[in-house]
């Protein structure tokens, strides 16, 4: 089964090289270990454009949207066979980023 780890951060900061360095190191684990799928880290909230076509024309608000205390800067979608291996994994990989991380399973 695949699961998506979000790297979730509260405030714009970037890694620090070190912590990419770690970043890296645990990309190759999971890499080695058959889990890698894809992972990618993403640009300040800032450079967010959110899309809303519930109306007659989409609506297009640009960022940055400061009402939210916590954002997304990076994920990982790993193959594990169950919840409990890809909780550990995201363990590991929030120690490595130094940041919180939220699981969550595709359907």
């Amino acid at each position: 089964m695949q699961y998506l780890i979000s790297v979730i951060h509260d405030d714009s900061t970037l890694a620090t090289p070190d912590e990419m360095a770690a970043i890296d190191v645990f990309n190759d684990r999971l890499q080695a270990a058959g889990h890698w799928v894809f992972a990618g880290g993403l640009a300040g909230p800032d450079s967010a454009t959110v899309i809303d076509n519930r109306g007659a024309e989409p609506l297009f608000t640009d960022g940055p949207f400061l009402e939210s205390k916590e954002h997304l800067i990076g994920f990982w979608i790993i193959e594990a066979p169950d919840l409990d291996v890809a909780l550990t994994l995201a363990a590991e990989g929030s120690k490595h980023c130094n940041r919180k991380v939220e699981v969550r399973p595709f359907r």
